[in-house]
């Protein structure tokens, strides 16, 4: 006989049973032992529940997989990851998850490939103007060209900084460079006499003085002055320095939800220096939105100047006609059609007046008709009449035909 706490299989019962009472009670031992297993079976469950939730209470999630197949509980780093709100992934590499998809309705630089060979072109510049200005060794660099969202740039700006605004006059727009506070003391440690090699001293707390601004106001002109000349092969602009400030709210130049470029410099004087960025609204840069679409040939920007000269060679060795044109007058239609051979039609004109030279629908100059041996002469009397018309306009006015 088993004591109470002494466990019996259920075999063991089910052979206790046929043992006792024969063949004719087989089913209900039967009964009695799928009875026992069900019961060890959601006995089991019931451990092993009870397992999972105190392995929960106990923060000891990485054995889940191994208990709950592949049921598993993401924790609170891993649904920041998988949403793109992961701080440590969007300072590495900008946004990802869900909001990388969001996102990715910003148009990137890459569409634009003769802006990096404009900033490639400015570095270069850049390096030798501002040696001359610190009149120390200057390393530029460009670290990184991105599409941003204004509102999100300017949120994200550190304090204290400086923030240029200026203007570009042939595109109707503006746009901002941002100083960084490490860059803009030092360059005032440079300007004001620090000592070379060490590093700048930053006083937290303490707002940039008139002085310093201008100083730094300085170092912004010249940076545009080099954009200036950068553009200059693609597109004829001038950049103007607007205003300096130091709160980025004063600084707005276009909506927040507008897309922008941000372009990254690296500036480094033997130890010292900072970053600084230059941001332009793609509103800012759609007049030239074309030309920053076409790929890099060969070591020039813009137009060929060998096949310019080819053209004009070719163009000054062409055969035109030209027709001397007497008078012109007007007449019915009725008197035209009824002209015979020996009619006469009397002109306005004096053998002395000077006729109109043509080349087919353009007037070229005047002249006045002679004879020289057996054929009819004209002699130029005034200079030939320049057109107008400037290959830029004609290639703004094929461009509006083209969208028309």
């Amino acid at each position: 006989m088993a004591g109470p706490d002494d466990t019996i299989d259920e075999d063991d019962w089910a052979s206790a049973l046929i043992e006792q009472g024969g063949g004719g009670d087989a089913s209900l031992a039967d009964e009695w032992g799928a009875a026992l297993a069900e019961q060890g079976t959601a006995t089991q469950a019931s451990d092993m529940a009870a397992e999972w939730a105190n392995m929960i209470d106990e923060g000891e999630t990485e054995n889940l997989p191994e208990l709950a197949g592949n049921d598993r509980i993401l924790n609170q780093e891993e649904i920041d990851q998988v949403l793109g709100f992961s701080l440590r992934e969007l300072s590495a590499s900008g946004a990802g998850g869900i909001r990388a998809i969001v996102d990715s309705g910003v148009v990137s630089y890459e569409r634009l490939p003769m802006l990096e060979i404009v900033f490639d072109r400015m570095i270069r510049l850049l390096s030798t103007s501002l040696r001359n200005f610190f009149q120390d060794n200057v390393e530029v660099t460009l670290d990184n060209i991105t599409s941003v969202r204004f509102g999100d740039y300017l949120n994200a700006i550190p304090l204290p900084t400086l923030l240029g605004v200026f203007r570009a006059d042939a595109w109707e727009n503006s746009g901002l460079v941002t100083v960084e506070s490490n860059l803009a003391y030092s360059t005032l440690d440079l300007l004001l006499g620090g000592k070379r090699g060490g590093t700048s001293i930053r006083l937290d707390g303490r707002p940039f003085t008139p002085i310093e601004m201008q100083l730094v106001r300085r170092m912004v002109e010249i940076i545009l002055g080099d954009l200036e000349a950068s553009f200059q092969p693609l597109s004829p602009v001038r950049f103007l320095i607007d205003r300096i400030e130091t709160n980025p709210r004063f600084a707005t130049i276009t909506r927040p939800a507008n897309a922008a470029i941000l372009i990254d410099l690296k500036l480094d004087m033997e130890g010292r220096g900072g970053l600084l960025q230059i941001l332009f609204p793609y509103a800012t840069i759609e007049p030239i939105r074309d030309l920053l679409l076409q790929s890099f040939m060969g070591e020039k920007l813009g137009r060929d100047h060998i096949w310019e000269g080819h053209l004009a060679t070719e163009i000054f060795q062409a055969d035109v006609a030209v027709e001397a044109v007497l008078h012109e007058m007007s007449l019915p239609l009725r008197r035209v059609l009824s002209l015979e051979v020996g009619d006469t039609i009397m002109f306005d004109a004096k053998p002395a007046d000077l006729i109109t030279l043509r080349c087919g629908d353009w007037a070229t100059t005047q002249g006045r008709i002679g004879r020289l041996d057996d054929s009819i002469a004209v002699q130029v009397t005034r200079p030939l009449r320049r057109s107008r018309t400037t290959f830029a306009a004609f290639e703004a006015s094929m461009q509006n035909r083209k969208d028309g």
